[in-house]
């Protein structure tokens, strides 16, 4: 039998965008939403829709959140977190975060409705408070891995 947080297991994607000349990275200041009771920074990204490949998701959603483009072939993975409840509370979901140092236009805040800032920060960490598992890919990309975690899931046993 299928439970139902695997029925509504959904992909998510963000992108670190990772300026080296400056070493920054761009992110995101959300608005407090339903899921979050106070502005959050995070990264750029959001939901892969059904039948999308992740890294044109990815790319997709960069340049809707940011007015940044970037090829899919220059989006490499770095990271991916396997999540046991979502920020909707709708079940659990897989973030797959990529990185480049590839891009073109200029960092916009191209939906005001959802993000208060969108600004180059240091790329050793977002600033406080941060979602957590943007803030899970952010580390493992900046200390050289590890490639998969999980968030929310119970400590895992030896059997």
């Amino acid at each position: 039998m299928i439970s139902n947080s695997v029925m509504n297991s959904r992909n998510a994607v963000c992108v670190i965008v990772h300026d080296k000349d400056t070493d920054t990275v761009a992110s995101l200041l959300y608005g407090a939403r339903n899921w979050s009771p106070q502005p959050v920074w995070t990264l750029p990204g959001g939901k892969a829709e059904p039948g999308e490949p992740l890294d044109e998701a990815a790319a997709r959603e960069l340049k809707e959140e940011t007015g940044l483009l970037v090829d899919p072939a220059d989006l490499s993975l770095v990271h991916v977190v396997h999540v046991e409840q979502g920020w909707d509370r709708a079940g659990q979901f897989v973030l797959f975060a990529f990185t480049t140092d590839t891009w073109a236009g200029e960092l916009t805040n191209t939906e005001p409705d959802k993000h208060l800032a969108v600004q180059w920060i240091a790329a050793e960490r977002l600033p406080e408070p941060a979602f957590p598992t943007a803030a899970q890919a952010l580390a493992a990309y900046r200390d050289g891995g590890p490639s998969f975690s999980r968030y929310g899931w119970p400590t895992a046993t030896a059997r």
